[in-house]
């Protein structure tokens, strides 16, 4: 699935081909994509058509294109969601699900944004007065990249909880846009295990884990994000290259790159976590308080 190093190359790529255009038309190819618009796939294009776009902004792993009525495009890539800016005379892709063209200024429409999803997980709705921040996605938190994440907040709360470290990172409502791949590559990292609970992190501990989750995702951002196959594209259609630079995640039996001892794959929900198991120790479990007699 899509990250934030991932979901912020499209938003990045929107603002530079989408921002500035007006929106002819809106074509919804498969209602599935639009399933949690309340207006259902009509409402969606006629809402749409004849808007200006006038910013792109990104909350964790979800993103919005700003319209010039205060109303916003809001989307989400699930697991292999694409947005495309294409000629207009481009071939259309096998699993183009919803095509919305383009003008700029005067200009004759040439340009198309295609929304690409194989799986459907993925999807797009119109949010009303959404422009600033869509009412949909309040309550995300922000992220580590976020110029106004509160470092001394999250760290407070992080320690405060008694679940696992890495369930904590991926818990959206107390930090967003840390997936799978970056919660496994910052533990490395920082040499702590996913099920450490954080009330039993230090406090320089904690401030190390926070710093590696973003210097990863920093640099996944500067490569353009991970790709293990076609899935993830940026607007472009190009993929990003951080994959060769992943030091624990999907590296199953390989020797880690600090010990050389194998990397260890654990199921983590309907996931799973992957570890050195000499770098980064499982917690001990608390010993129970004896009882009298």
């Amino acid at each position: 699935m899509p990250e934030l190093p991932e979901v912020e190359v499209v938003r990045s790529g929107l603002e530079r081909h989408v921002v500035g255009a007006t929106i002819t038309s809106v074509e919804v190819r498969h209602p599935r994509p639009v399933r949690r618009d309340p207006k259902g796939p009509t409402g969606f294009a006629d809402a749409l058509t004849g808007r200006t776009v006038t910013a792109a902004h990104r909350r964790g792993k979800y993103f919005w294109l700003a319209l010039d009525n205060g109303d916003a495009l809001l989307g989400h890539l699930g697991m292999s969601g694409q947005m495309l800016v294409q000629p207009s005379s481009a071939p259309e892709e096998r699993h183009l699900r919803v095509r919305f063209g383009l003008r700029f200024g005067r200009a004759a429409a040439d340009r198309e944004l295609r929304f690409v999803d194989q799986r459907m997980f993925g999807g797009l709705l119109v949010s009303a007065g959404g422009a600033t921040l869509p009412p949909e996605i309040a309550h995300i938190a922000r992220d580590p990249l976020d110029p106004e994440f509160d470092d001394a907040a999250f760290l407070r709360r992080l320690r405060k909880r008694s679940a696992g470290v890495k369930k904590l990172l991926l818990d959206q409502g107390l930090v967003s846009g840390v997936g799978n791949i970056y919660a496994d590559e910052a533990l490395w990292r920082a040499k702590i295990h996913g099920d450490r609970p954080g009330e039993r992190l230090t406090a320089a501990q904690a401030r190390l884990l926070l710093a590696e989750a973003r210097s990863v995702m920093e640099a996944a951002l500067g490569q353009g994000g991970t790709s293990f196959d076609a899935l993830y594209v940026n607007v472009n259609g190009e993929s990003g290259y951080f994959d060769r630079a992943l030091h624990v995640y999907g590296r199953e039996g390989e020797p880690c790159d600090r010990c050389a001892t194998p990397i260890r794959r654990i199921a983590f929900t309907n996931r799973s976590s992957f570890f050195c198991p000499r770098c980064q120790p499982a917690p001990r479990k608390p010993r129970g308080r004896r009882t009298a007699a």
